[in-house]
């Protein structure tokens, strides 16, 4: 079944007029959850086709993590054991890290070893 537009902006009317009435102690057999429930399936349905996200690129998550961590290039180097340029081909995606990068880039700046691999 095909979403329209204005069943799409329907449903996020709905879903500003029932966040108000729906708590984590709601029940999930009240009748505002249910329907809270359903309007936000409606909504993603609609975004998953019409604003698909792209995954984010090995050095979009390198970048991120850093600037998370408050961390320079060159730390991250010293922590890897690579030189600083290295970092840098691996966040503008001239380089590719190594198995064993990736797994101490997963490690040192907490990235999820899925996201690593682009899953």
């Amino acid at each position: 079944m095909e979403i329209s537009k204005q069943q799409y902006e329907y449903a996020l009317e709905r879903i500003e007029e029932l966040l108000p009435l729906v708590s984590d102690e709601t029940p999930a057999y009240d009748k505002h959850a249910v329907e809270l429930t359903i309007v936000a399936d409606v909504v993603e349905a609609y975004e998953n086709i019409h604003y698909p996200i792209a995954k984010p690129t090995i050095g979009e998550l390198i970048s991120l993590a850093i600037e998370e961590r408050g961390m320079t290039q060159k730390q991250l180097a010293g922590e890897l054991g690579v030189s600083p340029s290295r970092v840098s081909d691996y966040i503008s995606g001239r380089a590719e890290p190594t198995l064993r990068i990736a797994r101490a880039l997963c490690l040192v700046l907490g990235i999820a070893p899925s996201a690593m691999l682009g899953l």
